[in-house]
């Protein structure tokens, strides 16, 4: 069953690349793989419209949808943190081979001096000379201490760096929420410990509901912060087990441990209601934004064979409480 799944979504996949003569290039192949596998169901939608749509899906199109995902990882700065990895490595490589060879040198030079100790005709000569030795030996190795200090610094700085480039790489700069990756993550992790103690997980997708008229009449810097606005009030709800992400654009997904659907509908629905009763301004321009809201459809994970299944049916729910007249919270069948 798992082979014929793959042979299905590499067939999907590049039937979808060949039929919208597509190039097969690493960056289609990436998001052809996010919709058709059910990882990004937002995207699978917007393929699905665009198809139907008079333009068609072009290569030019596609181009566009890669470059608003909003977690696409800044290159320049991974491959910065990666030059500078492999330089202080190369000098902490060049410092521990210095200390050693300047320790196996000592080592040779002393024990050829052993030898002559043996001569006691020598002794004098060979103290005074082991004396000059040992404080020549001594400047170097505190030479070489101060070299592999310096470079275990630069390591130290170089690991809170790259840990600062992780945690980056997994939060969405605009809300402050995880993105789409470290969702992910914590999907896994949560599916795993929630099997093991027989516990409900459920998972909810969210979407501002006509988010396009805002962009359209208030500007796109009016409507980052109305994005903002449902990341806080959707974090409000948020706990140790319950956790929200950004999925990518103005779409949110949720995941809630210890609860059951119809529970975890239940706590969304409460949000939900909460920002629908209110009458937001622009601060901007003083203009009204009118009712802001949102819609959501939930999922029972363990409902379905994994849990690509699960975020699938909650998307299919959000589509259905979108056709239902929005602002409102769906469960999935």
């Amino acid at each position: 069953m798992t082979r014929n799944a793959r042979r299905q979504l590499a067939g999907a996949i590049m039937s979808f690349l060949i039929d919208h003569d597509l190039e097969v290039s690493r960056a289609n192949l990436a998001l052809a793989h996010g919709a058709f596998s059910g990882l990004n169901p937002a995207l699978a939608r917007k393929i699905a419209m665009q198809a139907q749509s008079a333009e068609g899906i072009t290569q030019a199109w596609l181009d566009t949808i890669a470059e608003q995902d909003p977690e696409r990882p800044d290159q320049a700065e991974l491959e910065r943190v990666v030059a500078r990895l492999e330089s202080n490595l190369d000098t902490f490589q060049s410092s521990t081979k210095a200390a050693r060879n300047v320790t196996r040198d000592y080592g040779t030079e002393l024990e050829q001096h052993v030898d002559d100790l043996e001569q006691v005709q020598k002794t004098g000569e060979l103290v005074t000379h082991l004396a000059s030795l040992a404080r020549a030996m001594l400047e170097r190795t505190r030479q070489a201490e101060k070299d592999m200090r310096r470079s275990e610094d630069e390591a130290k700085a170089l690991r809170r760096s790259l840990a600062r480039a992780k945690r980056d790489a997994e939060i969405d700069h605009l809300t402050g929420l995880p993105n789409r990756r470290a969702f992910e993550i914590l999907l896994e992790r949560h599916y795993t410990e929630a099997r093991a103690a027989c516990e409900p997980l459920s998972v909810a997708f969210c979407d501002i509901d006509e988010f396009k008229r805002v962009n359209d009449t208030h500007g796109h810097a009016a409507g980052d912060r109305v994005i903002k606005l449902i990341a806080d009030t959707l974090a409000h709800i948020s706990d140790d087990h319950c956790h929200v992400a950004r999925h990518g654009g103005e779409e949110f997904v949720m995941l809630f441990r210890g609860l059951t659907p119809s529970d975890a509908a239940k706590r969304l629905d409460e949000a939900r209601e909460g920002l629908a009763n209110r009458r937001l301004i622009n601060r901007k321009t003083d203009q009204p934004f009118g009712q802001i809201t949102f819609s959501g459809g939930v999922a029972d994970v363990f409902g379905y064979d994994e849990a690509r299944g699960a975020l699938k049916a909650a998307d299919e729910a959000l589509y259905r409480a979108k056709e239902l007249g929005r602002n409102r919270i769906e469960l999935a069948h």
